[in-house]
């Protein structure tokens, strides 16, 4: 199947973080075959290397491709929560494809995660998910979720309650962000995990109100709270 990106929308500018030049070349061949949809900002061989140039997420920039195991010796989620804490929409992409490794990217506040042995069409539908804060749901990461759950409940993390239930009592974006010290595109995400999570135990919740009606079946809301 190949992968083709909408170029009505304006191209997302990627940077990749991965100490394997190799790795650079071969995702700029990917994107070059794109059409133009995905550009690349920036390849960087380290994460101290991007946060020097790049503290903050800016309009350069849209999402960031980073490698867990950027330096060989492990998963560097120190990294990833000091990149996603300053506001960078990032999209995990490695070789290492264990459960705890996934699920503890996600609580650091990764958008997606794709191994490198998934086909490039999760790659390309997770950075543009991430672009407009929407996860994807690659088969690694959505296997991740599920293992993780008793049957039927997702295993939301204190941060996703904590946005879940001011989002509730809120009712906006902005409110929560303000009420958290956080940053409104940081509560979209959380929600769409929220979302995902749902979705990958077979109780989607699209909406709010079916987010209103999921949280009150698990007992993260009382009908008092509304």
């Amino acid at each position: 199947m190949v992968y083709k990106t909408d170029t009505r929308r304006p191209a997302t500018s990627v940077a990749v973080i991965d100490s394997n030049v190799i790795a650079h070349a071969g995702i700029e061949a990917f994107v070059a075959k794109l059409g133009g949809g995905i550009r690349i900002a920036g390849c960087y061989v380290g994460p101290d290397q991007f946060i020097a140039e790049h503290p903050e997420r800016t309009r350069a920039v849209d999402v960031v491709l980073f490698d867990l195991d950027v330096d060989r010796r492990g998963p560097d989620f120190e990294a990833l929560a000091k990149i996603c804490g300053s506001g960078h929409h990032v999209v995990v992409y490695s070789e290492l494809s264990s459960d705890e490794v996934i699920l503890t990217s996600l609580d650091m506040g990764a958008v997606s995660y794709v191994t490198k042995s998934e086909i490039c069409q999760h790659l390309g539908e997770a950075i543009t998910s991430a672009h407009q804060e929407i996860t994807h749901v690659a088969p690694r990461m959505g296997a991740a979720l599920l293992n993780h759950k008793r049957v039927g409940r997702p295993g939301l993390s204190q941060r996703e309650r904590e946005v879940l239930v001011a989002w509730f009592k809120n009712g906006s974006i902005e409110g929560v962000a303000d009420a958290l010290c956080i940053e409104p595109s940081t509560v979209r995400t959380h929600l769409q995990r929220v979302r995902a999570k749902y979705g990958s135990v077979g109780r989607a919740a699209p909406t709010k109100a079916a987010l209103i009606a999921r949280g009150i079946q698990d007992g993260i809301l009382r009908v008092d709270d509304l």
